[in-house]
């Protein structure tokens, strides 16, 4: 028997855990939607966590083929998606600081390295070569995420400037970086 956590991917066939796919729906106008929530009404299609795998749903028809009757799925679909997943990372983010478990500016988060209290690291896509180069010597084997720029972090930590965040170890840290994963192999893949 099928775990309860466990679903099958419309491309490859693959059983995953749920955590691994992405899950849509259909409207009542044969829209295909994305339902992360699982708040929707109607059958979960599952995907996995890829835009490469998205792609492919949307250019043979997986979804229809899934539902057995004609959905709409369009390459808008995948921009959602993104745009989705990278909203939910930078609202936790911003509930990050608000649980105070992070640290931002190069000296902080130097610091919290030093002292072994950073969980993984986040720095700035536009960050300058220089800094990035002395964070990742800094960091060691902590994982560094490189997935918003400046502008997107200053806005989710109402900052300026914010190149280097430093998530400190906690539960929260776990929750913001299982998101930042999920984004970054949904990007990557």
């Amino acid at each position: 028997m099928k775990n309860e956590e466990e679903r099958k991917c419309i491309v490859d066939g693959e059983v995953k855990s749920k955590d691994e796919l992405l899950r849509f729906t259909i409207t009542p106008d044969n829209m295909v939607v994305p339902d992360f929530k699982k708040k929707l009404p109607g059958r979960g299609i599952f995907v996995s966590n890829s835009k490469k795998a998205l792609q492919t749903a949307i250019e043979k028809g997986l979804f229809s083929k899934a539902v057995r009757k004609k959905v709409r799925a369009d390459n808008q679909l995948i921009e959602l998606v993104e745009k989705i997943l990278r909203k939910k990372g930078l609202d936790f983010i911003s509930l990050a600081k608000k649980a105070g478990v992070l640290v931002t500016g190069f000296e902080k988060v130097k610091e919290a390295l030093v002292k072994n209290k950073a969980a993984f690291i986040l720095e700035a896509k536009n960050a300058g070569e220089d800094g990035h180069e002395k964070m990742v010597s800094l960091a060691k084997d902590l994982e560094v995420f490189v997935l918003y720029d400046v502008e997107e972090l200053d806005q989710a930590l109402n900052k300026v400037n914010t190149v280097h965040v430093a998530f400190l170890k906690s539960e929260m840290a776990k929750t913001v970086h299982d998101e930042f994963k999920k984004l970054q192999v949904f990007l990557n893949s």
